[in-house]
């Protein structure tokens, strides 16, 4: 489902259309605790399911409806999952059930399925419902023989519905099961935890105050540690990982050397299930009234509790979920009796499927670790994702911040050549378009590299700026506070470097900078290509020179994603959700919705499928005025059900003639006397606004990733007394693909991209396209030959992989 397939590959695709689903039946519940983006896996699940051919039911409320049976068992149909993808929680009710603990449950519960001749599970939950759907499983057939011997079924019953299938998906906002990087909900949690956050940011800052903030996981750290980089917090207290002993003087030296610094608030967070070394329980109060009476600062607690679960599901998650519930329906289809019971999941950016209970196991492994308190080993298990976090962490929470120290303490005073030369000069800047999630990555870059013992400087305004002179050191205090800002601090523009290159080169020579970090979109990539270009005639462009892609347009060759392009796509569904809503009481009307993205058909598609459009127009896929026809009878049969209005967006550049005005002028005439248009052009909107959790933490990261890459080839490439490097491994964009994060030449990337409409030849997110259309239920064909096939948990994956860690 991700990922790009070469013409290379032509031959051996495989489509979805060999998959039938006739004759079986498959039922979906969701159990356990809720979490946000659980409707958008029923849906997907329950539309894909009616596609294929396959009757589908709803088990209402969870484990207890399949024991109860009756009315808690229905058949859904199409337009039962209509609106239900913008609703957080589950619709159709989850609910622990004590009694499928007992084999008289899980009798009941089989009698049930039997009934109805449902041998397909799709179980949406966490750890503990997927583990007692393995065991009903394996007791599927003593089950039967039991029912069988006891008079209630017969054994053409038996017989014909001796197999039993299930597929999981995670849903939980804990995101504390080993295998996957994301869970359902996790995502969502996040957006609920850092609008708590900004807003309690502006009173601690107005009365300079301390907060504590209890976010959940009991077992899990996942939520306070990403929620803790997301909003650059002061200290992070996790289970997976105690404090050193004597972390409370630790602490309090951080707290109050960071106000001495000026900063006017401090913000503590803490996991529900955080603990010391001994085991001991670290409480919110326990940390407040230590910093009450060791420090005096004015303290208070505020414990997030239910509201992490509730709420709108956010874009990722409604994404997360859609692909999970169509590749969920995909793998019960090829099942066979030798197939383990498998879960659905997504690690870096691809579907994947893993046999249950290895996930299960590993889980158990965690919580085990932990009881022998083996930390490390506990936050290994927990996979790359999680280390990759906590690992960032660290390296920003570093404690003294080398440039801030009185003059001549820096100074090392061994003065050996390797250790005089550790310090070099590194200029940050911001490129392009801005993009929420910039100045994450700024200070994560600036705090990194003062860290590694660099001197930061900043360029303002882009290339324009770096020509005219506006260059100037930036300290570890002056990026306090920047991971929720949106745009861009340090400002930005789309000049290009190629007509500045003398005076660039002169600036770089004043400053004596050493490395370049250029974070931004198109503009920054053409930008660093020219800059590499350059190196023959300027010898100060031979230094090491790293680009991070930062665009709404998400629309820069390697990588699948882009900082920025969450925060719009959660703007384009909420405004979509609003828009949607308002034509619940007015019925029959269609909306047309144009996108940003310029020739990139990304935040459309995406926002499209996020939203449950029907149908998106995009450059990619060039359509004609029969597609457009087809489109209007689609919708026109559709407002001839219960579901009466639809959603159609366009991307702005995506036919030069077919604009939106033409496109709302075609449907008001041909829907006439059946459905009314509006139209909205969302614009700037898509820009603006704080940037998303997954946005803040990507930016933090790759930013890191960068600076350290930098220090590395700084080091190989310091000779002579000066730095110089010249060959085109040092001129690399850092970009995320499939599963790994990956620094690629500019050069190399040159042959994938489409310079005429700024975009790369192939896009990993077209396979989407499919799904969106078959959601939308329109006929078309789905190569599934991407799809997730059953992998086995690794304990360790190799190192040069580096998962990128989806959030």
């Amino acid at each position: 489902m991700a990922g790009t397939t070469g013409p290379k590959r032509q031959d051996t695709r495989k489509f979805f259309e060999n998959l039938s689903g006739a004759g079986k039946s498959i039922a979906v519940l969701t159990s356990g605790g809720d979490a946000q983006g659980m409707n958008g896996a029923v849906r997907a699940a329950v539309r894909m399911g009616i596609y294929v051919g396959a009757k589908v039911y709803f088990i209402h409320e969870g484990y207890q409806g399949m024991v109860d049976g009756g009315d808690y068992i229905k058949e859904a149909t199409w337009e039962s999952v209509s609106s239900v993808l913008q609703v957080g929680g589950t619709v159709i009710g989850s609910a622990r059930c004590k009694e499928f603990r007992t084999h008289e449950g899980r009798l009941k519960a089989a009698h049930n399925l039997v009934h109805r001749r449902i041998t397909y599970l799709c179980v949406i939950g966490g750890d503990g419902s997927l583990t007692g759907a393995n065991l009903f499983r394996e007791e599927w057939s003593d089950l039967l023989n039991e029912l069988l011997e006891q008079g209630l079924i017969d054994e053409e019953a038996a017989r014909s519905n001796s197999e039993l299938h299930i597929v999981g998906m995670v849903g939980s906002i804990d995101n504390d099961f080993c295998g996957t990087d994301m869970t359902i909900g996790t995502d969502s949690a996040l957006h609920r935890i850092i609008e708590v956050v900004d807003a309690i940011m502006t009173t601690a800052q107005s009365h300079q105050r301390t907060f504590v903030l209890e976010v959940m996981g009991r077992h899990c750290g996942y939520l306070a540690l990403v929620s803790a980089l997301a909003c650059g917090a002061d200290w992070v207290f996790i289970p997976e990982m105690p404090p050193e002993d004597g972390w409370e003087d630790n602490m309090c030296l951080k707290l109050s050397e960071s106000r001495s610094r000026g900063s006017r608030l401090n913000i503590i967070i803490v996991a529900e299930g955080a603990i010391d070394r001994q085991g001991q329980h670290i409480t919110s109060d326990l940390v407040k009234n230590l910093v009450v009476s060791r420090l005096g600062f004015d303290t208070r607690v505020t414990i997030l509790g239910h509201v992490q679960r509730g709420g709108t599901p956010s874009a990722f998650d409604r994404i997360l979920a859609s692909r999970m519930g169509v590749e969920a329906v995909l793998a019960l289809l090829e099942a066979s009796t030798n197939t383990p019971a498998c879960v659905v999941s997504l690690v870096g950016n691809q579907a994947v499927r893993l046999p249950l209970m290895e996930c299960v196991q590993m889980t158990q492994e965690v919580q085990k670790a932990m009881d022998e308190k083996k930390f490390d080993e506990a936050v290994r298990l927990r996979g790359r994702s999680f280390e990759n976090n906590l690992s960032t962490y660290r390296l920003l929470a570093s404690q003294t911040a080398r440039s801030e120290l009185p003059n001549g303490e820096e100074e090392n005073e061994a003065g050996d050549e390797e250790q005089s030369h550790s310090s070099f000069n590194v200029a940050v800047m911001n490129v392009g378009a801005p993009a929420a999630g910039m100045n994450a990555a700024v200070r994560s870059a600036v705090r990194v590299g003062i860290t590694e013992g660099h001197k930061m400087f900043a360029v303002s305004d882009g290339f324009e700026g770096f020509y005219k002179g506006q260059v100037k050191e930036i300290k570890w205090g002056d990026v306090g506070g920047w991971t929720g800002q949106g745009g861009s601090l340090l400002g930005t523009k789309r000049t290009l470097p190629a007509k500045h290159l003398d005076e660039i080169a002169e600036q770089m020579r004043i400053h004596n900078i050493n490395a370049l970090l250029v974070i931004g979109g198109f503009e920054a990539y053409v930008g660093l290509l020219e800059l590499s270009a350059a190196r023959d005639k300027y010898a100060e462009f031979c230094v090491p020179m790293v680009m991070i892609p930062a665009t709404v347009s998400n629309n820069i060759p390697g990588s699948d994603l882009s900082i920025g392009s969450d925060t719009a796509l959660n703007a384009i569904t909420d405004t979509c959700d609003r828009i949607k809503q308002s034509a619940s009481g007015t019925k029959r009307r269609v909306f047309i919705i144009e996108t940003m993205g310029g020739y990139c058909g990304y935040l459309a598609t995406v926002g499209g499928l996020a939203a449950g459009a029907d149908t998106v127009y995009i450059y990619e896929e060039p359509f004609d005025i029969r597609d457009l026809q087809a489109n209007v009878e689609h919708l026109t049969q559709k407002m001839k059900t219960s579901i009466q209005r639809g959603l159609v967006l366009r991307n702005e550049n995506c036919n030069e003639n077919f604009t939106t005005d033409f496109i709302y002028q075609l449907y008001s005439e041909e829907g006439r006397g059946v459905f009314d248009c509006r139209k909205n052009i969302l614009g700037h909107m898509q820009q603006g606004g704080a940037p998303s959790p997954f946005d803040r933490n990507f930016g933090t990261k790759v930013a890191a990733k960068a600076i350290q890459w930098i220090t590395r080839t700084l080091k190989e490439s310091y000779k002579e007394g000066r730095v110089f490097t010249n060959s085109e491994d040092t001129a690399c964009l850092l970009g995320m693909r499939r599963r790994a994060m990956l620094f690629q030449p500019v050069v190399q990337l040159r042959e994938e991209t489409d310079f005429v409409h700024r975009i790369p030849k192939e896009q990993w997110w077209l396979k989407l396209r499919p799904l969106m259309k078959i959601l939308a239920k329109y006929k078309t064909s789905y190569d599934v030959s991407d799809a997730g096939q059953l992998e086995h948990v690794t304990r360790v994956r190799p190192k040069e992989s580096d998962t990128a860690a989806a959030i």
